[in-house]
């Protein structure tokens, strides 16, 4: 996995949530105190973060935890790593970063069924209710693809909270369009999903990931690209991916078909 489910949740809280909100206060207190957060009791922490135990439980459901026992495992089990680009100097950094940018965006537009696209498309137009979602990174996608259909009239639905994204998938009705933008197709994994997987055979669900990722059972159509399954290139290679979809619905809506 690209990133874990630990950095991408307490994240994405921190991004959706006003910074003096009490889950803004408890994610960033987590983040930035991991291994001693490791050691500590739910007592400890909520006087760490001047909250009651009762608000650091309800954090974890929020947020999309168990309960605060995983919440402690993940932080013992999970390792936060930056993938950099070595190079002898700052011009020669940015240059191989730029190419190895470059070269995997048009690896996953080479490699990307553009009649799978088309028939996406055709959904997005005659769903009257569509959602684009995506964690962390992948979230700029769906951003990109809202912003960019609405500029030529459609509206469709986002957010970067990772517990709202979870709670809007499994209300959704069987009227409704989801779309997942997923490089590693673990969207759909975690314990929030597992347990309620009958909710997600009601929408349409179409996702959009890397190649190698496996299809849920409910998910009823998967777009994939070639990838290198690298930091880099997954955020870039996803918004490709929603470049081309609006240049296609683009087309689908100027030519009438």
């Amino acid at each position: 996995m690209i990133y874990e489910k630990l950095p991408v949740v307490l994240l994405s809280t921190l991004a959706s949530e006003k910074k003096q909100t009490t889950n803004s206060a408890i994610a960033s207190c987590i983040l930035t105190n991991r291994e001693e957060v490791s050691r500590m009791g739910i007592a400890e922490l909520a006087e760490r973060c001047h909250v009651g135990t009762g608000s650091i439980s309800r954090f974890c459901r929020d947020v999309g935890f168990r309960d605060f026992s995983e919440l402690k495992q993940l932080l013992s089990d999970t390792s936060f790593h930056f993938e950099e680009i070595k190079a002898e100097d700052d011009r020669m950094k940015a240059d191989l970063w730029v190419e190895r940018v470059s070269d995997s965006m048009k690896q996953a537009e080479m490699s990307m069924d553009l009649s799978k696209i088309r028939e996406l498309c055709l959904d997005i137009r005659s769903f009257e209710k569509v959602s684009a979602y995506g964690m962390l990174k992948a979230e700029t996608a769906a951003v990109c693809l809202q912003a960019d259909l609405l500029m030529m009239g459609k509206n469709i639905h986002t957010s970067v909270a990772y517990a709202e994204q979870t709670e809007q998938i499994l209300s959704a009705g069987k009227d409704e369009l989801i779309i997942i933008f997923s490089y590693t197709g673990s969207y759909f994994n975690y314990q929030n999903f597992r347990l309620k997987e009958k909710h997600l055979v009601l929408p349409k669900i179409w996702m959009i990931c890397g190649k190698g990722a496996e299809k849920p059972w409910f998910a009823d159509e998967m777009i994939t690209f070639d990838s290198d399954g690298s930091q880099i290139s997954h955020p870039f290679q996803l918004q490709t991916a929603a470049g081309i979809i609006v240049q296609i619905y683009a087309d689908l809506c100027g030519s009438g078909q």
